[in-house]
């Protein structure tokens, strides 16, 4: 009995509705995964190189040497804000036209490029929270379907042979919970990171801004 009831054991004796369903939580889980650890190097790189862009900006240096050695900082959104409002800047003074609206556009532009690219992938982890579990309930009540059809063959209401047929259909549910939760957690961690990116990205606009103001005023 023990041996029937393995979870191996039961996953191969499912039946095809139910190994599929198995067989999409899996693939659902395994490229939730890979999508959490990506996000989460990707998280890490950009603090730290945002903390050592800072670093770079308040340095004093001018802000053309800042833009050069600011290109190797490739994970910094900060760095690539000032990188496309520098330009927008730059090409005001030589034109001779345009203004600030036209800077801020630019760094408008570029935030949002960045915020972009860090929310890639964290719908998919925001549906496979909310749907996993009904798939597995699917598989679930499909499973406990069948197993009442094979009692109704067999006349048989004992435990023996109604567990194995039960306990099938509830390990679609495990996996669907198990497919959900890390999901449901990374996307509401990613979340949070994505509001305090956001933050500082606006603190650091505004702050760009006022420098270059204050460089045109200057020259």
């Amino acid at each position: 009995m023990n041996e029937h009831l393995s979870i191996w054991a039961l996953v191969l004796g499912a039946g095809l509705v139910v190994q599929l369903v198995l067989i999409t939580l899996i693939i659902l889980s395994l490229v939730s995964w890979a999508l959490i650890f990506n996000k989460w190097r990707l998280f890490h790189a950009v603090r730290a190189a945002d903390e050592a862009f800072e670093t770079l900006f308040w340095s004093g240096k001018p802000l053309d040497d800042i833009a050069k050695e600011a290109k190797h900082l490739h994970h910094s959104a900060q760095a690539a804000v000032f990188e496309k409002g520098l330009a927008a800047y730059h090409k005001i003074r030589q034109e001779r036209r345009g203004s600030a609206l036209n800077i801020r556009h630019a760094i408008d532009h570029a935030w949002t490029a960045q915020m972009n690219r860090f929310a890639t992938g964290l719908s998919f982890l925001a549906t496979v929270g909310a749907t996993a579990p009904f798939i597995g309930l699917f598989g679930t009540v499909w499973g406990i379907i069948d197993a009442f059809q094979n009692i109704g063959i067999t006349q048989n209401t004992s435990l023996a042979t109604v567990a194995p047929g039960i306990a099938e259909a509830l390990v679609a549910t495990a996996f669907g919970l198990l497919a959900a939760i890390p999901a449901v957690v990374a996307y509401n961690t990613f979340a949070g990171k994505m509001k305090d990116l956001d933050a500082s990205l606006d603190t650091f606009s505004t702050e760009f801004m006022g420098v270059l103001t204050q460089h045109a005023k200057e020259k």
